[in-house]
């Protein structure tokens, strides 16, 4: 039996996520499902953005769908991201972006690439200092291991997706050692993996450029913390924003998937936020947690159906509702 462990978080999240859980437990009627807390929110209620039972019940379960977070926009003692909280604390050290056309949200058809994200150091370790009034200094941390790890993943990704192109991206002629050692590490993982025919290279500025001018080119992407950060919210222009964006944060044997968007208090209780992003990262769980290749691409040939026949604009105040209740019947 396949368990999953619920986590909306903040605003939106708690409509958008049960309609994903929804249609998950339509394609596995025998999911087993808790919900836990996490968020602003529950830092608010409990003095703590991820209680400790939250990351039993992750450890315990292994797959989880996280919603959406709102942040403080100053600091607020004591409080950590609870996303964050939950890459570092749970070890999800991958982060997978998958872009490509949708009909009626893309400008061009032609797109399929996937960036993977090392998803646990680089400028995200969180170490910054007043080196003096006027100086404040951030660390970077670049790992022999974690490059290694997220190497590996690629290539596991690589396998399932037939990848006809693997590009490393950094900054090696500015970083040589951080990049430096990033690269390098990816490199010679792949070369074990026999896919180093496979493999080239992009700097981090030639690679924004690129994914403007000829995303199709692209296949797999491979890249530290901060530069899959900016790339891959760059890139989803392509499959209709940053609020149809899906991901999945990656570790060994355990899982969270999380819409890109974020918690869009604006809109939150209003029926009009698309539950696409949670849905399409519910089919990454499928695919890459659960390994049940089938059933994802069920769950994304009916979003493609959906959007094939139903103009997502035009659907008024209750978005919700709708693309869930249409998607069903495709399913």
């Amino acid at each position: 039996m396949k368990r999953l462990c619920v986590i909306p978080g903040d605003g939106i999240g708690h409509e958008v996520v049960p309609s994903a859980v929804r249609v998950l437990e339509r394609l596995m009627p025998s999911l087993q499902v808790t919900e836990a807390e996490a968020g602003w929110e529950c830092f608010q209620r409990h003095g703590c953005s991820v209680p400790d039972t939250t990351l039993k019940l992750m450890r315990e379960y292994g797959a989880g769908l996280f919603g959406a977070v709102s942040s403080p926009a100053h600091r607020v003692e004591g409080y950590r991201s609870a996303i964050l909280t939950l890459r570092q604390d749970l070890k999800l050290s991958v982060s997978l972006r998958p872009v490509r056309s949708w009909p009626g949200l893309s400008t061009r058809m032609d797109v399929n690439l996937l960036i993977l994200r090392e998803n646990s150091e680089g400028l995200y370790v969180g170490h910054e200092h007043m080196a003096s009034a006027d100086m404040a200094i951030a660390e970077r941390h670049i790992s022999r291991q974690a490059s290694e790890h997220v190497a590996q993943r690629a290539a596991e990704v690589a396998r399932l997706r037939d990848s006809q192109r693997i590009t490393l991206v950094h900054k090696a002629n500015v970083l040589p050692l951080t990049c430096g050692l990033f690269r390098d590490s990816c490199r010679n993982v792949l070369a074990a993996e026999g896919l180093a025919g496979l493999v080239d290279e992009r700097l981090v500025d030639v690679a924004a450029l690129q994914l403007i001018e000829r995303p199709q080119d692209f296949d797999l992407l491979v890249t530290t913390n901060l530069f899959g950060d900016i790339l891959s919210d760059l890139a989803c222009y392509w499959s209709g924003g940053l609020g149809l964006a899906p991901s999945l944060n990656w570790g060994r044997g355990i899982s969270i998937a999380e819409p890109v968007h974020g918690s869009a208090p604006d809109i939150a209780g209003s029926g009009k936020a698309n539950p696409l992003a949670a849905i399409l990262s519910a089919a990454l769980l499928l695919r890459y947690h659960w390994h049940a290749g089938l059933l994802a691409d069920q769950l994304e040939r009916a979003v493609e159906l959906l959007l094939t026949e139903l103009s997502v604009a035009e659907l008024g105040d209750q978005t919700t509702d709708i693309i869930e209740r249409e998607l069903l019947k495709r399913l």
